[in-house]
C-alpha cells in the first residue's frame, strides 16, 4: 500500500492565513508557520509558509494540501467560461431550479447559474426514466454544438442528458465524439460525477465541476511545478470536501469534490484528536479570520452529506463533510446600519488591510479589535505591529464608529459586537444540531480556529453544552487535519425502488461493486495504510415525499425488513412522526471506503522540554479583562509552559503562538497527556 512516510507537511490555505505543520515521525520534530494567504495566486502562500517554517523540501515524503481555490471561484463566480450540451427542450433547468426563493420572505431576489443561456445547447437525444432510448442521440448535432461552444471561448463543456443516470451511453458517445476536437481534458459527464435522478442537482454539480476545473488544473500544476523547483520530488495530496485525500495528479478530474475542502480539514483533525481524546460526540467550532465553520461528528465519525447547497440555487450534490458557515470571524467587520442596528459580518477585513490592531491600515472596527478593548487580546503585542497601532487609537474608532451611534462607551460597544458574534455562531450551532434532531448537550465543543477558543466557553455556555475541548494547536488545527487526515472515496448509485419491489440481491451487488471500485482506488495511492474500513448507508424516504432520510447499515447484506426497522427507527428519531402505513422508497445507495493511516502522535505540536512543573511558574502575569460589565484582573499564562495534567479555575487566559484561549470565571480547565485541554462549564457541568 505505499511507503510509509516520515517528514509530513499539512498545509492549509483560509481565507486569511495559510497554515502549516511540518511532523518528522522519525524524529518527533515539529515545525509550524502561520503566513497571510495570497489570495490572489494561493501557490505564493504555500510556498511562503514552508519558507517560514524553514522546511528542506527535498527531506519531506509528504505534502497534503487543504485548498479554497474551488470553493472561492465558485462563491465569487470567478470561473472558466463553461458551455453545455444537453437534451433538447431542457437547457433552462439550471435556470428553472426548485420552488424556492432567496429570502423566505422576500419578494426579491437574485440567481445568476454557473452557465448563461447563451452557451447552454440543446441536441436531439432522449432516455426514459427506466434507461430505454426514446430519441437516437444526433451525434452530428453534438459536433455542431461543441464547436460552436468553442468558437464562442469556452474552455470546458458539461454534457447533461435526462435520465443519464439510468442510461448513460448517450453522455458517453458524446463525449467520445467531443475529445475527436475539443483542446483539452476539460469534459464533464454528468452521470460520471453523480449518478442521481434529480436533473436540476445533478446538472448545477457538473457544471460546477466544469467551471472550477480548468483553474484548479493550472494553479495544482503551478504548485506542484513550484515545489519541484525548490527540490520537492514527492507527491502532492489534496484534501477533498469529504474529508479524504486525492492525489494532484487527478484532483482536478473531479474538482468539485474540493470544495469545502479547507474547512473539511479541520473537521477531519477534531474527529482524529476526539478519538483519542475519548470524546467521539463533538460539535466542532471553526473561527478563523473571515468566517466560522461548524459541524457535527458521531461516534467519531464527521457526518457526511452529498445534499449540500453551498448557497441559494447553488447544490453540489457531492459527498462533502456537513459544514454550516456563518460569516463572523476574527476580522468580521462591525457597523450601525441604517436603521441603527448593530451589525457584524458577514463584510471581512480579510488579511490585507485586516483588523485595526494589524497595524496594516484597517479602520474598520472587527472582532478581533472588540477582543482587544476587551482585554482577552494582549495589547502589548501592539507595539510590535508594522503601523504602530495604539491601543488609545482602537477605542477612539470604536467611539467614532460604533459607541457615538449606539450612546455607547468604547468598550460597552466592544463587548455588544462580542454579543452579536457569539449569536450569529451560536445561530450555525443549532443548524447541526438541534436543526438535526442532535442535543447539544449530549456533545462537547470542539474549538478551534485561531478566534475560536476566544469564544468558545460563552458559545457553550448560550447552548447548554457541558464541556469544550481545545486541541494543542487552534489556530493551524486545518492543517494538522491535512497530516492525519485518511484515503476515502464515496460512491453514490441512484435506484429509487420502492423497498416492497427491491432485490436484495441488486442491494448486496451495487455495495460489493462500490466497495471494490474504492479498495482500486485506494490501492493506486503511495501512501501506507494501516487498514481499510467501508461505510455503508441507503438514502430513504416516503412513497410521495421529496426529501432524502440517511441511514446508516452496520453490514451490506442486510434484509429488507431489517432496513424497514431501520428507516422507521431513524424517521421517527428524526421528526417523531410514524407513518406506519406508506411505503418506503430507497433511492441512493451509499458505500465510503477509508484507507486510515497509521495513528500519529500529537503530543509532540506542544514542546514536551518547554513545560513547567507548576502553575505559578507557567504564569506570565495578569492584566483587567471585561466580563459581564466588571474588569476583573485575570492571571495569563504561556500554554506551552502548563504542566501536564494542570487543572486551573476561570478566569485565566493562555496565549500560545496560535490562539489565546479564554476561560471564564466559573469554568473549570484542565490538562490532558496529548495536550488538549478540556473545560467544563461551570454552570452546565
Amino acid at each position: 500500500m505505499g511507503e510509509s512516510s516520515r517528514a509530513v507537511v499539512g498545509v492549509d490555505v483560509g481565507g486569511t492565513f495559510t497554515d502549516l505543520v511540518a511532523l518528522d515521525q522519525t524524529t518527533g520534530q515539529v515545525k509550524l508557520a502561520k503566513v497571510p494567504s495570497t489570495l490572489d495566486n494561493q501557490a505564493f502562500g504555500v510556498l511562503n509558509a514552508l519558507k517560514a517554517a524553514e522546511c528542506d523540501l527535498a527531506a519531506l515524503d509528504l505534502i497534503v494540501h487543504g485548498t479554497t481555490t474551488t470553493t472561492n471561484a465558485v462563491l465569487e463566480r470567478k470561473l472558466a467560461k463553461t458551455g453545455l450540451i444537453t437534451t433538447a427542450g431542457f437547457r433552462d433547468i439550471l435556470e428553472l431550479g426548485r420552488r424556492t426563493r432567496p429570502q423566505p420572505y422576500g419578494m426579491k431576489g437574485e440567481f445568476q447559474p454557473l452557465i448563461p443561456r447563451d452557451l447552454r445547447l440543446e441536441v436531439p437525444e432522449r432516455m426514459d426514466f427506466d434507461g430505454q432510448v426514446v430519441t437516437p442521440l444526433d451525434e452530428n448535432a453534438v459536433r455542431d454544438a461543441g464547436r460552436q461552444l468553442l468558437d464562442l471561448g469556452c474552455e470546458s463543456v458539461v454534457i447533461h442528458y435526462l435520465h443519464a443516470y439510468a442510461n448513460p451511453d448517450h453522455e458517453r458517445r458524446s463525449a467520445d465524439i467531443l475529445r475527436t476536437f475539443w483542446p483539452n481534458d476539460h469534459i464533464t459527464m454528468g452521470h460520471a460525477l453523480l449518478s442521481e435522478s434529480r436533473e436540476f442537482e445533478r446538472g448545477v454539480t457538473a457544471a460546477a465541476n466544469a467551471a472550477v476545473q480548468p483553474l484548479l488544473d493550472r494553479y495544482i500544476r503551478r504548485l506542484v511545478s513550484e515545489l519541484g523547483a525548490n527540490g520537492y520530488d514527492g507527491d502532492v495530496l489534496v484534501m477533498n470536501g469529504n474529508g479524504g485525500m486525492v492525489s494532484s495528479s487527478r484532483v482536478a478530474l473531479e474538482a468539485a469534490k474540493t470544495v469545502m475542502s479547507g474547512p473539511a480539514s479541520g473537521v477531519m483533525a477534531a474527529a482524529y484528536v476526539g478519538r483519542k481524546a475519548g470524546q467521539g460526540n463533538l460539535i466542532t467550532y471553526d473561527m478563523g479570520g473571515t468566517s466560522t465553520d461548524v459541524a457535527l461528528i458521531r461516534n467519531a465519525e464527521p457526518s457526511v452529506s452529498n445534499e449540500i447547497e453551498v448557497e441559494y440555487a447553488m447544490p453540489i450534490h457531492v459527498p462533502m463533510v456537513d459544514v454550516r458557515t456563518v460569516g463572523a470571524g476574527g476580522g468580521s467587520i462591525a457597523r450601525v446600519n441604517p436603521a441603527g442596528l448593530l451589525e457584524v459580518g458577514p463584510e471581512s477585513a480579510g488579511a490585507t488591510p485586516g483588523p485595526i490592531c494589524y497595524g496594516l491600515g484597517g479602520t474598520e472596527p472587527t472582532i478581533s479589535d472588540a477582543n482587544l478593548l476587551l482585554g482577552r487580546l494582549d495589547p502589548a503585542r501592539l507595539n510590535s505591529v508594522k503601523g504602530g497601532i495604539t491601543l488609545e487609537q482602537v477605542e477612539n474608532i470604536f467611539a467614532e464608529r460604533l459607541g457615538s451611534k449606539l450612546a455607547l462607551s468604547p468598550t460597552e460597544a466592544a463587548e455588544a459586537v462580542i454579543r452579536i458574534a457569539n449569536t450569529k455562531m451560536a445561530g450555525a450551532i443549532r443548524m447541526v444540531s438541534i436543526s438535526l434532531g442532535a442535543d447539544p448537550r449530549d456533545f462537547a465543543l470542539f474549538a478551534f480556529g485561531g478566534a475560536g477558543p476566544l469564544h468558545a466557553c460563552a458559545l457553550a455556555r448560550e447552548l447548554g453544552i457541558p464541556r469544550v475541548l481545545i486541541p494543542s494547536r487552534p489556530g493551524i488545527t486545518n492543517a494538522i487535519g491535512c497530516v492525519v487526515a485518511d484515503l476515502r472515496h464515496d460512491f453514490v448509485r441512484t435506484i429509487n425502488t420502492p423497498l416492497n419491489a427491491l432485490e436484495t440481491a441488486r442491494l448486496h451487488g451495487i455495495f460489493e461493486d462500490q466497495a471494490k471500485q474504492g479498495e482500486r482506488l485506494i490501492a493506486k495511492e503511495n501512501i501506507a495504510i494501516s487498514e481499510v474500513r467501508h461505510l455503508y448507508s441507503v438514502d430513504m424516504q416516503f412513497v410521495g415525499q421529496t426529501h432524502l432520510l440517511r441511514v446508516p447499515l452496520e453490514r451490506p447484506d442486510i434484509d429488507l425488513d431489517t432496513l424497514q426497522s431501520l428507516f422507521e427507527t431513524a424517521y421517527f428519531d428524526r421528526f417523531h412522526v410514524a407513518l406506519d402505513n406508506i411505503r418506503a422508497n430507497v433511492v441512493n445507495v451509499n458505500c465510503s471506503v477509508i484507507g486510515t493511516r497509521a495513528a500519529l502522535d500529537l503530543s509532540v505540536l506542544l514542546n514536551p522540554i518547554l513545560r513547567k512543573s507548576t502553575l505559578d511558574e507557567a504564569q506570565i502575569g495578569t492584566r483587567p479583562v471585561f466580563f459581564a460589565g466588571t474588569w476583573v484582573n485575570t492571571p495569563i499564562f504561556q500554554r506551552e509552559h502548563l504542566p501536564i495534567g494542570f487543572a486551573l479555575d476561570g478566569p485565566a487566559i493562555l496565549q500560545q503562538m496560535d490562539t489565546t484561549i479564554l476561560i471564564e470565571p466559573g469554568d473549570h480547565a484542565q490538562g490532558d497527556g496529548d495536550g488538549n485541554i478540556v473545560v467544563r462549564i461551570g454552570d452546565i457541568s
